[in-house]
C-alpha cells in the first residue's frame, strides 16, 4: 500500500459529516505513513437556508482551529476554508482563490509539504484553482456522482468536470456509468465502488445489553435505512409502506437534510437522527431487512449505495428500488439484492423477505461484503496509483514534459508581468493619469490685495537642477508687484548652489525694476515647512496679516497644510506660477515630471508623520 507520501485530499463532504469512503481512505492511508491534508467541502451549489447550520459549524471549526487547520490524528489534518459560498460567480472565485491558496501556501511550506499526490472528490473551478496552482506529483480526480445533477445545472459543472477529467492522472469511479462518461475523455479509469469497513462488522458482538435505549423498545419486525435523509430518498415510498403496514415499523438512522413532514404524522415510522460510525453495527443488527429508497433518477442512476455493504456485513436482506448499479451488483453476485420497480413489489419484496430468512444466503451476503471491504478497495487504488507514480518518474519523455511545463508556466508568467509592466508604462506616460492624480496637490486662487508676496524657492527638489523654476517664480512675483497686488516681495529659501537661491531671485526681480527698499530675503528655509515657519516671523515683525504666495501649483496643497497647521491667523492666497514649463502637460509625459508629484505625496505623508501638518 501506498506510503511516505504528501497527499491533499480535496472532499466533496466535511469530515464531521457521516462517515464515507472520504473520511475512510483518507484515514487509513493517513495510519499507512503518508501525511494527509483533508480540505472540507468548499461547495458544489449555492447554499440555502437548511445549509445554515453547516455553515456554522464551518465558522465555528474555523474559529477553533489555528486559520481554519487542525491535527484531526498522527498525520491527518483538516483544513476548514471561510469562503465566500458562491461556487460559480466569477468574481467570487477569484476572492476566493485567494482566501484559499494562501494559507494552503502558507500551510504546506510551514509543514514541508511539498510535491503532494493531490485527490480529489470535487470538479468545480475552486478545486481546479487549487489544483493548477499546486506543484504535485500526481492528480487523482475519484467520481462518486453525477454532479451536473447535484449543482442543478449541467452548464455550470460540465466546463470544469471535463478539464479535470483531462488533467487526471488516474480516475476512480462508483460504477459504469460515470465510467462511460470520464473515459470520452481520459481512458485511465477504473471502477471503484464504495467499499464497508468490514473490521469493524466482523469485530461487532451482539448482546441485549449493546442494544441502542432508542431502538430497544421498537415493535418487530423493523425496517430500516441508514444513511442521509435526502432529497433522493422516496419519502412517498416510506408512506407507502408505513401506511400498507402498520405492523411494521420502519426506522430511519441518518442526518434529516430534507423536508421529512410528510412522513410526520406516521405513527410507526421512527427518525433517530445520526449516529457515530462505531454504533452502526448495533442499529443495523436489529433490523430484519434493510432498505435502499432511492427516488430513480439522473443521480441515482450513477450512484451506487454505499449502506449496501454495511447492510451485507451483517447478513441482513435488503430490498432496493430499480437503481442501475444495484442490477449490475446482482449480475455479479447471485441477485443478492431484491429489487421492487413499484411501490407494491417493493412491500411484496419486504414480506417475502419476512416469511424466508435463509442462513445459506446470509452467508453469501457476509462473503460479498468481505469483498467489498475497503481494506481491499484501498490497496487496489494504492497499487494503481503506485504505479502510475513509477510510469512517471521513468517515463523517457518525462524530463522533457517537466521542462516544457516549468517553460510555459515562466513563460506564462512572464507575458503576465510584461503585460502588467507595459500597461503601467502607458498609463504613466501616455495617459492623463499622472495628471488626474496630481489635482489633489493643486491649489489655485485669483491675486487679490495683499500685505506682501512670499515667494518659496525651489531648489532642486522639483525639477532636478536648480535655476529652472528659480526664474518664473521670481518672474511672476514681479508681474504681480507690477500688478500692484503689493509692495513688499519676500522671497524665501535656504537652498544655495553656488550662490543663494533666494538672492537669485532677488538678482532677477532688480533687473525687472523692483526697486531694492521692496525686497525681503530669508535665507534660512531648507523646506516647505522652513519657508512657512520663517516667512511666518517676517510677517509677526511687519504686522502683515495677508500675503500672496507664489511657488510650484502641486507644492500648494503640502504648503497650505503646513499654514493650517502653524500659521492659522495669516490669510494666504494662493496664486502658484500659471504655466510653469517644467509641468507642460504636451506629449509624453516625463519621468521628471512623475517623480516630482511623488515627491510632493511622499512629502505630505512625512510631514504628517512629523507632525508638521
Amino acid at each position: 500500500m501506498l506510503k511516505n507520501e504528501n497527499i491533499i485530499c480535496i472532499s466533496s463532504i466535511d469530515w464531521d459529516f457521516n462517515w464515507q469512503g472520504h473520511q475512510e481512505i483518507m484515514s487509513t492511508l493517513a495510519r499507512n505513513g503518508n501525511k494527509v491534508l483533508f480540505i472540507e467541502n468548499t461547495g458544489i451549489r449555492t447554499p440555502t437556508f437548511k445549509d445554515i447550520p453547516r455553515l456554522k459549524k464551518r465558522f465555528i471549526n474555523w474559529f477553533k482551529s489555528i486559520r481554519g487547520f487542525r491535527e484531526e490524528m498522527e498525520d491527518l489534518y483538516i483544513y476548514s476554508p471561510v469562503i465566500l459560498p458562491f461556487p460559480y460567480s466569477k468574481i467570487a472565485r477569484l476572492i476566493n482563490k485567494f482566501m484559499l491558496l494562501n494559507p494552503l501556501r502558507r500551510w504546506m511550506k510551514t509543514m514541508g509539504f511539498y510535491n503532494p499526490i493531490v485527490w480529489t472528490f470535487l470538479p468545480t473551478g475552486i478545486a481546479l484553482d487549487i489544483i493548477n496552482n499546486i506543484d504535485k506529483k500526481l492528480l487523482v480526480y475519484y467520481c462518486i456522482a453525477d454532479f451536473y445533477e447535484l449543482a442543478g445545472s449541467f452548464k455550470k459543472v460540465r466546463k470544469t468536470e471535463d478539464e479535470l477529467i483531462r488533467k487526471s492522472d488516474l480516475i476512480f469511479v462508483q460504477g459504469n456509468v460515470l465510467k462511460e462518461k470520464c473515459k470520452r475523455l481520459n481512458d485511465k479509469v477504473y471502477v471503484f465502488p464504495f467499499g464497508v469497513k468490514i473490521e469493524a462488522f466482523e469485530n461487532f458482538q451482539s448482546s441485549p445489553e449493546e442494544v441502542p435505549a432508542d431502538i430497544r423498545n421498537i415493535k418487530r419486525p423493523i425496517i430500516g435505512y441508514v444513511g442521509g435523509i435526502h432529497r433522493h430518498i422516496d419519502l412517498g415510498l416510506i408512506r407507502f409502506i408505513a401506511e400498507n403496514h402498520p405492523e411494521w415499523s420502519i426506522v430511519l438512522i441518518g442526518p434529516i437534510q430534507t423536508d421529512i413532514s410528510e412522513k410526520s404524522s406516521l405513527e410507526n415510522v421512527f427518525s433517530l437522527g445520526k449516529k457515530d460510525f462505531s454504533t452502526l453495527p448495533n442499529y443495523i443488527n436489529e433490523f430484519d431487512v434493510a432498505i435502499i429508497p432511492y427516488n430513480i433518477s439522473e443521480y441515482t442512476a450513477t450512484v451506487f449505495p454505499t449502506k449496501l455493504n454495511e447492510y451485507h456485513a451483517l447478513g441482513k436482506p435488503v430490498v432496493s428500488t430499480d437503481l442501475p448499479e444495484i442490477a449490475k451488483f446482482n449480475a455479479e453476485n447471485d441477485n443478492l439484492v431484491f429489487i421492487g420497480k413499484t411501490y407494491k413489489e417493493f412491500v411484496d419484496c419486504i414480506s417475502n423477505v419476512l416469511n424466508s430468512q435463509s442462513d445459506k444466503l446470509a452467508n453469501q451476503r457476509i462473503v460479498s461484503a468481505r469483498r467489498n471491504s475497503w481494506s481491499t478497495r484501498i490497496e487496489e487504488m494504492s497499487n494503481l496509483i503506485e504505479n502510475a507514480l513509477e510510469k512517471k518518474a521513468k517515463g523517457p519523455l518525462d524530463w522533457q514534459g517537466r521542462f516544457l511545463k516549468f517553460y510555459r508556466a515562466t513563460r506564462r508568467k512572464a507575458v503576465i508581468i510584461g503585460g502588467i509592466v507595459l500597461s503601467i508604462y502607458l498609463l504613466l506616460f501616455y495617459t492623463s493619469f499622472v495628471w488626474f492624480m496630481a489635482r489633489p496637490l493643486k491649489i489655485s486662487q485669483m491675486p487679490e490685495k495683499a500685505d506682501c508676496i512670499a515667494v518659496f524657492g525651489g531648489g532642486v527638489g522639483e525639477t532636478g537642477s536648480p535655476g529652472k523654476s528659480t526664474i518664473e517664480r521670481a518672474r511672476y512675483s514681479v508681474d504681480l508687484f507690477k500688478k500692484g497686488y503689493s509692495e513688499i516681495i519676500i522671497f524665501s529659501s535656504g537652498y544655495t548652489y553656488n550662490y543663494n537661491d533666494a538672492s537669485n531671485m532677488k538678482l532677477i526681480a532688480l533687473s525687472l525694476g523692483v526697486p531694492e527698499k521692496n525686497i525681503i530675503l530669508e535665507q534660512k528655509a531648507g523646506s516647505t515647512y522652513e519657508n512657512v515657519k520663517y516667512t511666518k516671523q517676517i510677517l509677526r515683525k511687519k504686522g502683515f496679516d495677508k500675503i500672496l504666495l507664489v511657488s510650484s501649483p502641486y507644492n500648494m496643497r503640502r504648503a497650505s497644510l503646513v499654514f493650517n497647521h502653524i500659521a492659522k491667523d495669516v490669510e494666504v492666497v494662493y496664486t502658484p506660477v500659471p504655466n510653469p514649463q517644467f509641468y507642460n502637460r504636451e506629449g509624453r509625459v516625463e519621468l521628471e515630471q512623475i517623480r516630482a508629484i511623488l515627491h510632493e505625496y511622499l512629502g505630505i505623508i512625512y510631514y504628517w508623520w512629523k507632525g508638521y501638518i
